[in-house]
Parts: structure tokens; C-alpha cells; sequence
């Protein structure tokens, strides 16, 4: 951490107001939608157009950003955040909302959206030394982890405290909903701090195609196939349909809500720093493949827990180890490009996760939506993660292990 830059503590920062903002509106998000008498189905929808907005924007920011300016997309992005929060905020024409969700910049869980984390991280890998950058990932994925857990526990708070004062939902979600948007107003005003030399500069050459990979095109296209089916299984969990499925099955409230996904979210981050540690002796892809396979077979037995108190400890322990595998997989993706190329590996790679994670939620509220089949989306996220693990180990383990061995 020694080696940043003051842009580098500037990025830091709006990385944690963002996934503040992500971790208090993922906390009420579907409750605020169920609140304003929009079916679970429809809610599917909206969450899945919001990853599928993702996608257009994302790759039309992120593959012009060293171009026309990172500032000057960064602060696009934090301003259709604040586009996003207020048409949420003012109305509850669905037509609207569904608009606001595909072209704003809306976040239905406490993971990362629109073009922000793919301009920072080429950003930060231009500024620090190769041999330190998983460890300043590490710590960049920690502060998102910590706010969001924090954003959780406030919304939780602020929601059933307004409902203490007698305000029924939605008025008691709507603040926090409101405050999405100024969310994105102060990043803004953050991104105008960096400094000239956060833009591409010298790193930057003539981009060899329409979106900007020459060289590093063959193993990009591989880990973006990889990521997208990781994504596809983790949009049936994103935190907004966690945070339902708990307040369904076992009937939390919004303050306990609150407290499990904070401490679910401080597990996480605490597991970004023992990751950078873990990959310093095993690798990077045996880092993500050995300790994200036991996270998802704990996902799977989630829904077979006898009370809630066992249904929230094993998803504690599964969130204790689930995200070891990004920052191990944001450096990964950065040490195997080009440096001229590092800008569009991540917006490419982070459109293909958004792209497999699109659907996901739409199916989630179709299944969600049927008599007994409450549990399935967590079932097939689980089913779905552990064949993408297989298939990274097959990929970049085992078959360079092959092309290594003498014939």
C-alpha cells in the first residue's frame, strides 16, 4: 500500500462510497420493488435489464475510456448512478423504473456494476509494481468489502428504524434509495480529483481492433467465456434475491437482514487479504479453483438447514471463503495481458460477467415465483459455479501442465 499514488488513495475512496452505496440499496432493493406492488416475476425482469444494461454501457465506457479520458468515464458512470437513484426515488411507474434500471448505473447486489472497477484496476496496475499488485487488489477488495458490509448494516438499520416512526414500506425503504443517487453525485465530484496522470498516457498505444486487444485477444476470449458462466451462477444470488429468500424462508427482519449480510460481508473481506497470502505459495488459479469449489458445495446445502440460525451460519461460512477468488482473478487477468491491452482485458472480461449473470435473475423470479421451488435458485447457483470451477482448473491448470510435460 506504500507505493500508491494520491490517485491511487482517491480510487480507494470512491471504491468504498460506492460499495456502500451498493450494500445498503442491494439490503432493500426487491423489498422496496414487493413494497411498490410489482410481482416477483417482473422484479426478475428488472433486475436482469439492469445486468443487461450493464453490459452496453460498460463495454461502450470501458473500450473508450484511454481514448477519450478514465476521469472523464468515470464520471459518466457515477452519473448515471445518480440518474438511476432518482427515477427510483420519484416513481413507481414500472415502465420508468425498468428504463432507469437498463440505462442508469443500478447495482441489485453488493458486487460491482457499470464501468468503474475495470478503469480503476488498469488504472492501479499502471501505477504500482507487478510484484505488489495482487496485494494492493487484495486491499482494494477488502475496502469494498468493508463499506458494503457497513452500506448493509445502516440500510438494514435505517429501514427498520423508519418503520419504528411509523412509516410503512415503501416510504421506509425510500431514503435509502434517494441516497443511492447522491451516492453517485459525490463520486463525481471525487473523479474530478484525479490527477493527468491517471489517464492512459504513455501505456496506451494504437488499439489494434475496434476493442482494443491485439496479443492478449486468444486468452481473454478463454477467461471471459469462464467468467460469464461463473456470472450466469451467481445472478441467481445476487445479494437483493439472498436477502429475499431469507426474509421468505425464514422470515428476518430487515435489521437482522442488516446484521447477517455486515458480517457476511466483513467474512468476505477479511478472506481478500488471505488470499493474496494463499496465492503467494500455490498460484493464483489454484487459489481461485481450491478455495471457491467448498464455498459453493456449502451454497448448495443452504436450503437444507433445519432452522435459521444453521441457515445463517453456513452461508457465514461460505462467505468466509467465496470471494478469495477476485482478487486472484482481477491479477490474473492483469499478469497475463498486454500492459497497452489492460484497460480493455478488464472491461471485456467484466462485460462477459455481466452478460452470463443477465439472465439469472429473470429465471430466479420465474422459479421463486412457483410453489416449491423457493430454494432452486441457490441449488443451481451452486451446480452452476462448481462446473465453471472444473472447467478454470481444466483450463489453465491442467493443460499447461500437459503442454509442459515431455512428450
Amino acid at each position: 500500500m506504500g507505493s500508491l499514488t494520491a490517485d491511487g488513495w482517491i480510487l480507494f475512496a470512491t471504491r468504498g462510497l460506492r460499495m456502500f452505496a451498493y450494500g445498503f440499496l442491494s439490503l432493500v432493493l426487491v423489498l422496496y420493488l414487493k413494497a411498490e406492488g410489482i410481482g416477483e416475476a417482473w422484479i426478475g425482469v428488472l433486475l436482469s435489464m439492469t445486468l443487461l444494461g450493464d453490459v452496453v454501457i460498460s463495454l461502450a465506457i470501458t473500450t473508450s475510456a484511454d481514448r477519450l479520458g478514465r476521469r472523464r468515464m468515470l464520471i459518466v458512470g457515477a452519473l448515471l448512478m445518480l440518474f438511476a437513484g432518482a427515477i427510483f426515488t420519484f416513481t413507481s411507474n414500472y415502465i420508468f423504473l425498468l428504463f432507469a434500471a437498463t440505462i442508469g448505473v443500478l447495482s441489485p447486489s453488493d458486487k460491482e456494476v457499470g464501468p468503474f472497477l475495470s478503469i480503476e484496476q488498469a488504472t492501479l496496475s499502471q501505477e504500482i509494481p507487478d510484484a505488489e499488485r495482487t496485494a494492493v487488489f487484495a486491499w482494494y477488495n477488502l475496502t469494498g468489502s468493508i463499506t458494503a458490509a457497513l452500506g448493509s448494516l445502516v440500510g438494514g438499520y435505517v429501514a427498520e428504524r423508519m418503520m419504528a416512526e411509523g412509516y410503512a414500506a415503501p416510504e421506509a425503504y425510500r431514503p435509502l434509495v434517494a441516497a443511492y443517487g447522491v451516492a453517485g453525485l459525490i463520486l463525481a465530484g471525487g473523479f474530478l480529483l484525479l490527477s493527468p496522470k491517471s489517464e492512459a498516457g504513455g501505456e496506451s498505444q494504437e488499439s489494434p481492433s475496434w476493442h482494443g486487444l491485439g496479443n492478449s485477444q486468444s486468452v481473454v476470449l478463454r477467461l471471459s467465456a469462464l467468467f460469464a458462466l461463473d456470472a450466469f451462477g451467481g445472478g441467481f444470488i445476487v445479494q437483493s434475491l439472498v436477502v429475499d429468500w431469507f426474509h421468505t424462508r425464514h422470515g428476518l427482519s430487515p435489521a437482522m437482514l442488516g446484521s447477517v449480510f455486515f458480517m457476511a460481508n466483513l467474512l468476505a473481506a477479511a478472506s481478500a487479504l488471505a488470499a493474496a497470502a494463499i496465492a503467494e505459495r500455490i498460484g493464483l488459479v489454484q487459489t481461485m479453483v481450491f478455495t471457491h469449489l467448498p464455498s459453493n458445495i456449502l451454497l448448495i446445502l443452504v436450503p437444507f438447514m433445519p432452522d435459521a440460525n444453521w441457515a445463517i451460519g453456513l452461508f457465514l461460512l461460505r462467505c468466509s471463503i467465496s470471494q478469495m477468488d477476485v482478487p486472484t482473478r482481477q491479477s490474473y487477468t492483469m499478469a497475463v495481458v498486454e500492459p497497452a491491452e489492460r484497460s480493455a482485458a478488464a472491461g471485456i472480461t467484466t462485460v462477459a460477467r455481466s452478460i452470463g449473470a443477465a439472465a439469472s435473475p429473470f429465471i430466479a423470479g420465474i422459479l421463486v415465483a412457483q410453489p416449491g421451488l423457493l430454494d432452486a435458485p441457490l441449488l443451481i447457483a451452486g451446480g452452476v459455479k462448481i462446473v465453471y470451477d472444473l472447467c478454470l482448473y481444466r483450463a489453465f491448470v491442467m493443460e499447461q501442465a500437459e503442454h509442459s510435460t515431455p512428450d
